[in-house]
């Protein structure tokens, strides 16, 4: 299977070539586990289309940290491989996905001898933490409903849907609340004419 070469485009030839030949292309289905936390990490991802969510689990409820989108790759995973330690995340495909596998042995050697392999991580973890910043911001300055609708927005935004299909209670997890909160915030949305939820799944139709 061919790799787009826009994916890795800001690496030396010479290592793209090495990537093509020591790494696997494979189509997962949507809703595929393929990291569970504890796991050790033998292959990196990085995502060449589709979505992928990462997220803790914590006394049962699942919190979402953040999505992996076309060519970007999981910080921590990249992370737990170069330690080597357990990953302290799952992480689940969103949609049908495309996803080239590295295997993690080449990773050392090749960040040494090619330190542009750097950016891409480098440019993972500074997004990662621009976006810790604004859950951290919504967290303290906004209201559920607010809260609510922004999730739901950017979910339709990365599917490039229409509608999302989710439980109340999927909605919850991901957001770190409880799934009578989502019900009566979504009611609430609903009267305010900013959603609607019918047999295609919940759509946003008027702008907060």
């Amino acid at each position: 299977m061919e790799l787009d070469p826009h994916i890795l485009s800001f690496l030396q030839p010479e290592l793209v070539a090495q990537i093509r030949e020591q790494s696997e292309i494979k189509d997962i289905p949507k809703g595929t586990e393929i990291l569970r936390e504890e796991q050790y990490v033998k292959v990196l991802p990085i995502v060449i289309e589709g979505l992928v969510k990462v997220y803790s689990r914590f006394e049962e409820r699942e919190l979402l940290l953040y999505y992996i989108e076309p060519a970007q790759s999981c910080v921590m995973t990249f992370y737990a491989s170069l330690k080597n330690t357990p990953s302290k995340v799952f992480a689940v495909t969103e949609e049908d996905s495309r996803i080239l596998l590295i295997p993690v042995r080449y990773l050392p050697a090749w960040l040494k001898e090619y330190p542009e392999f750097n950016t891409l991580f480098y440019n993972q973890f500074n997004l990662r933490y621009t976006e810790l910043l604004d859950t951290i911001s919504h967290l303290l300055l906004d209201k559920m409903d607010k809260r609510l609708y922004d999730h739901l927005k950017r979910k339709i935004d990365l599917t490039q849907g229409d509608a999302i299909r989710m439980s109340h209670n999927q909605i919850a997890n991901e957001l770190g609340t409880a799934r009578e909160v989502v019900t009566r915030v979504l009611k609430k949305l609903e009267v305010d004419e900013k959603v609607v939820q019918d047999s295609d799944g919940i759509r946003i139709i008027r702008e907060w």
